[in-house]
């Protein structure tokens, strides 16, 4: 048995097998399509989106890209802001990109005061009308009317971005509501209103309160109330629950949801938090092995394939994956609080995994297949070895990294000696109770007198 602080053998034994772990010539044989760090197809992206979220999506993206090496992403991310607000009614809105255009698009992107009025002056006119048709709703108790104009509220308040009346009107419609579907509309409407706003504790609350109806609930609805809930998990960086959140979605969600999320946000978001809060088996089981995930994954092959070199322990591949993949990520409106997190976690489960079938790992090799410097890896195995996620200790002269193995002989004594004792005892007990027993000792309850 070789002992712990002998790197004879330990150390031929890393040569040979640490390119299943990280680069080799085998890597290019595979042949697989690692991507190149690409622009942002912003037209392609902005095509997955409808209403508000797609011009909500744009702007981020025209806010986080940088201005000096990507102005002509960000121009293009502001002109098709632009174009899609002129077809809505929000002026909030248009008054907000306008400025960040700058003038840059050229006199057709402009600040349109003409358009501006005409869709105020209508707006005064639609609200007045919807306030006497709610009126004499009320007027002639009429509960599903009332709900009704509410709900007409909720809409043209949406549709003109004072998303706080919208909430407030949506919510109202709770007291009118007759059927398990009109509870489900309104929780649905009051989601999405508190999405847009960023009130994921109101997400959360409504997409429990849905649920609470299962009757009503169909399977398209269910996979939105999945992703909702999923949205609220990961802003609450609940990496895990989001990643089941996302796993459960089936794939009725389809399109029919792309105003809040794309069938492709499912599988980045589900597989990156699922990535960086499963272990090996729950990876195996619940995505690689998901029939209903995997028709999400199929929609985006880099995130299926850096899954699959990360079980496959693949890490130099799956890493040049997160790295191509990160500067997009970076762009995403939910996730981009989120990247920086997420790829720590993921990093630090690859080179726990990493180390674990070894006795002794030859650091410079290590630091090659993790695409880093050996200064850097050490002190990343530091923080893991500290924070006891890494039995192990560095020997920083040599660069290789021995693992503290358990002395297996000492523990199985250990057990063998517990293990008599508590035989021991429980004979003793035995004898002692057999003993009472066969001369009368035993006492019977009764009351006692005091």
């Amino acid at each position: 048995m070789q002992g712990e602080d002998e790197p004879s053998g330990s150390a031929t034994m890393v040569e040979d097998e640490i390119y299943d772990n990280g680069t080799s010539p085998d890597d290019e044989k595979r042949n697989r399509p690692i991507i190149t760090g690409e622009q942002l197809d912003i037209e392609a992206y902005a095509s997955l989106y409808s209403g508000r979220t797609k011009i909500t999506r744009l702007i981020f993206i025209a806010d986080h890209c940088d201005a000096e090496t990507n102005q002509t992403m960000q121009l293009e991310a502001l002109r098709m802001a632009y174009d899609e607000i002129k077809k809505g009614e929000n002026a909030l809105l248009f008054r907000e990109v306008v400025p960040k255009i700058d003038r840059r698009l050229g006199p057709n992107y402009g600040m349109d005061a003409t358009w501006c009025e005409m869709v105020e002056r209508r707006a005064e006119q639609r609200k007045e009308k919807l306030e006497n048709e709610l009126n004499a709703y009320r007027t002639n108790l009429i509960k599903e009317s009332i709900r009704m104009g509410y709900n007409d509220f909720g809409d043209f308040y949406y549709a003109h971005g004072a998303l706080g009346d919208a909430f407030k009107s949506y919510v109202r419609t709770r007291d009118y509501c007759t059927t398990s579907k009109h509870i489900i509309h309104m929780c649905m409407s009051a989601i999405l209103v508190s999405i847009e706003m960023g009130q994921f504790t109101h997400v959360t609350s409504y997409v429990s309160k849905a649920e609470q109806t299962p009757e009503a609930l169909d399977a398209i609805t269910s996979a939105k109330l999945r992703c909702a809930a999923g949205l609220a998990h990961l802003e609450a960086k609940k990496y895990k629950l989001a990643a089941r959140k996302f796993l459960e979605t089936g794939p009725e969600l389809g399109n029919h949801y792309n105003e809040v999320i794309a069938p492709q946000d499912v599988a980045t978001y589900g597989g990156l938090c699922a990535l960086a809060t499963f272990d090996r088996s729950e990876l195996k089981s619940k995505v690689i092995d998901n029939v209903n995930f995997r028709n999400f994954l199929e929609l985006v092959p880099v995130v299926r394939e850096l899954i699959n070199d990360f079980y496959s322990s693949h890490y130099a591949s799956c890493l040049d994956y997160l790295g191509n993949l990160k500067p997009n990520l970076l762009l995403d409106i939910h996730l981009h609080d989120h990247v920086e997190t997420l790829y720590d976690q993921i990093r630090h489960k690859a080179l726990i995994q990493y180390t674990l079938p070894f006795v002794s790992v030859d650091l410079h090799m290590m630091a090659n297949a993790f695409k880093t410097s050996v200064t850097g890896l050490e002190k990343e195995l530091e923080t893991l070895i500290t924070n006891n996620q890494i039995q192990a200790r560095i020997d920083s002269h040599n660069k290789i990294l021995y693992a503290r193995h358990a002395d297996q002989r000492n523990a199985t004594f250990q057990r063998v000696l517990q293990t008599g004792s508590e035989f021991d005892r429980e004979v003793r007990s035995l004898l002692l109770r057999a003993n009472l027993i066969k001369h009368d000792y035993n006492q019977r309850g009764g009351s006692r007198k005091i």
